[in-house]
């Protein structure tokens, strides 16, 4: 089974690898840091911390939205080029070729986001920072961010089209981003309101948890430039990653083997 399984994450690693757009991401990486050079010059002794901000925000930014393309098409192309008949025929379950491909993207994406990484801390070396402890954690919070978002698309993939998916793990991907936002926003509200909004949002990932800094926590404010998060933190964050990851993979496994290819 585990045999199975890391056969078909490393075929689909391959597979993800022939993908022009993400040497087009790429380049908008390279880009971006180079952006955060400029923006640096610009400001008063602030180098450093345009650096760190842009470099993180592109993480971020950069690598949820390339989860939700290889999850919406690396899973939906096999099934559009009928190679998903040739896939099922032989003896593997539709639950491992789905774990398969979940791991084959967590390959991928695990070195976009080491490249990114890379070329932040370069950036911030070349500016006299370097790379700082509450750097690694919050790259760590940047990855987790990643792979659930690649959870989520996967998930939806599993029984929609590539548009819809895409419109979906988009829109999750975004209240997730903004969930204290959206609390805050509705704290005048109605009690009903104020109801319905807390339950929808518990079946809702909690994205804002993996991109902490400046926002307050247990009253204080933490902030990748200063005080930042302790690693106990950061072990949380990743249960409450790993837990989404799971339920989200197992959904798409039960989805995608009720799943009619005829």
């Amino acid at each position: 089974m585990i045999g199975r399984i890391w056969a078909i994450a490393l075929n689909t690693f391959r597979e993800a690898a022939r993908i022009r757009v993400l040497y087009g991401i790429l380049v908008l990486v390279v880009a971006a840091n180079l952006l955060a050079i400029v923006l640096g010059e610009l400001s008063i002794h602030e180098e450093t911390r345009v650096a760190r901000d842009i470099g993180l925000a592109g993480i971020s930014l950069f690598g949820s939205f390339t989860a939700i393309f290889l999850g919406v098409f690396l899973l939906y192309t096999e099934v559009q080029r009928r190679t998903i008949h040739a896939i099922v025929s032989k003896p593997i379950e539709r639950w491992e070729f789905v774990v398969g491909k979940y791991l084959g993207m967590v390959l991928v994406l695990s070195v976009l986001v080491a490249v990114f990484g890379l070329a932040m801390v370069l950036v911030l070396t070349i500016q006299g920072g370097g790379a700082t402890v509450a750097i690694g954690k919050a790259l760590v919070l940047a990855w987790l961010e990643v792979m659930v978002v690649a959870a989520i698309a996967i998930f939806f993939s599993s029984f929609s089209t590539p548009f819809l998916s895409g419109i979906f793990a988009l829109g999750l991907w975004a209240i997730g981003r903004l969930t204290p936002d959206i609390e805050a926003a509705t704290r005048a509200a109605s009690t009903a309101i104020r109801a319905t909004t807390k339950a929808a949002l518990q079946i809702v990932p909690d994205l804002h948890l993996y991109s902490i800094s400046g926002r307050a926590l247990e009253g204080a404010t933490v902030s990748v430039h200063g005080d930042f998060v302790s690693w106990g933190y950061v072990g949380l964050a990743s249960l409450h990653g790993f837990g989404w990851i799971i339920g989200l993979v197992a959904l798409a496994a039960i989805l995608f083997s009720r799943r009619d290819f005829v």
